[in-house]
């Protein structure tokens, strides 16, 4: 019996906020697209993210920029301090206040924001239980095949399926690389009020980076990145009791409050990845477009977490391909789609391949001069290099990825 085939004209991998942006950007165009989504259901990993003025301005082209504010306190500033590690002397530790002034942070729980997505969409948008396992073509389209035996037909396939990507390595484009660093995140919440200002509180050093910033009056996101040779850490260590014990460890001189944000922390709202980025060039050389299939979000930019733009950028880069696309299939007919689809996805691949070229070599630096433990890095941080890499953190986050609407 023949096997049949669904076809769609759309197809985006995966449901996390590039893949759900992408859709509803689309459909706010009048275009519709399905999401296939590996998991079962609604995605959960995750706590929070920090989203800079760059992601509001993507999040109001999408329409839930608002709704979103209404469940986040607005950031006003950093506060930063030199080092809290245990490696430091008591009393060592300086801290300065850095105002953002016009630009816009606030820290979304990944809940809500994943949710509101969703709630925009029209029913039967996303497919769960949908694993790709493989891609291949047909002429000008592409047969996606699924590990339940289905098969879809497309014109478009958009990846948004992260960093292990299989439709980015369909295009050709390398495996992430390690950056030889960890990140041990965790969200809490004070059923009273924490009573933190509302800033971005970081402190640097001594071979970690360790911050937390308010979701609202109640919760509060934290994080710490590390390398772990530098801490005899096994990075395959999944075990919540140690991870806690290594931030506790790290942060050993901060002030009681600083340290009780780690310490209130439950066991099962702590998590710890490795950290990867795609190698720069590989973004600015490599297929990111090809043949009707595109990469989007972490797919296509993986980045170390050290200017917050891994979500902010995924967000951008959602606004743009869906206008491309938007504008290519605005004034067509069915010859001429394959022809001008491949066109808006060239020119989303034009708009976006240095920008996110640059985001990626920005956050490894930034990432290095924060964590450095070497002598002369350190002098200099506490010279000048702290105000310097805050300030990477507001020119990277004030980027205008444009309107949505198709001219």
């Amino acid at each position: 019996m023949e096997q049949k085939i669904h076809d769609e004209d759309i197809l985006i991998a995966g449901a996390g906020i590039a893949g759900l942006t992408t859709a509803l950007g689309l459909h706010r165009l009048g275009i519709r697209s399905l999401v296939l989504e590996s998991s079962d259901g609604p995605r959960v990993t995750g706590f929070a993210l920090s989203l800079f003025t760059n992601a509001w301005r993507a999040l109001d082209a999408v329409g839930i920029g608002d709704s979103l504010r209404e469940k986040s306190v607005r950031i006003h500033g950093f506060k930063i301090g030199s080092s809290v590690s245990s490696m430091s002397t008591p009393g060592q530790a300086s801290v300065e206040d850095l105002m953002l002034g016009k630009y816009e942070c606030r820290c979304v729980r990944r809940k809500d924001l994943l949710e509101t997505l969703e709630r925009e969409l029209p029913q039967g948008s996303i497919r769960y239980s949908s694993k790709i396992v493989s891609i291949e073509e047909s002429g000008n389209l592409k047969l996606v095949h699924l590990a339940d035996g289905s098969v879809f037909r497309t014109k478009v396939l958009i990846g948004c399926d992260g960093v292990n990507s299989i439709v980015a390595k369909w295009l050709g484009l390398q495996n992430p690389v390690s950056a030889g660093r960890s990140a041990i995140r965790g969200f809490v919440v004070y059923p009273e009020g924490h009573g933190f200002d509302p800033k971005l509180h970081a402190y640097f050093g001594g071979g970690v980076r360790y911050g937390f910033v308010p979701c609202d009056e109640k919760s509060v996101y934290w994080f710490c990145t590390f390398t772990p040779s530098l801490f005899n850490y096994d990075v395959n260590e999944h075990d919540p009791v140690k991870m806690k014990q290594l931030v506790m460890s790290s942060i050993g001189n901060a002030e009681k409050r600083v340290s009780d944000v780690v310490e209130r922390t439950t066991l099962d709202y702590i998590s710890c990845s490795h950290l990867k980025l795609r190698l720069p060039w590989n973004v600015l050389f490599g297929n990111i477009v090809k043949d009707g299939v595109c990469v989007v979000g972490d797919a296509l930019h993986p980045m170390t977490p050290d200017i917050g733009q891994g979500g902010c950028s995924s967000l951008e880069d959602s606004v743009v391909l869906a206008r491309c696309l938007g504008e290519a299939l605005s004034s067509c007919n069915e010859e001429e789609v394959v022809e001008k689809t491949k066109r808006g996805l060239e020119k989303y691949a034009k708009d976006r391949r240095w920008r996110s070229f640059s985001l990626i070599s920005t956050a490894y630096v930034v990432g290095f001069i924060q964590e450095s433990n070497n002598r002369v890095v350190s002098f200099l941080k506490r010279m000048f290099l702290s105000k310097l890499t805050v300030g990477a953190f507001v020119r990277m986050g004030d980027f205008d990825c444009g309107k949505l609407s198709v001219s």
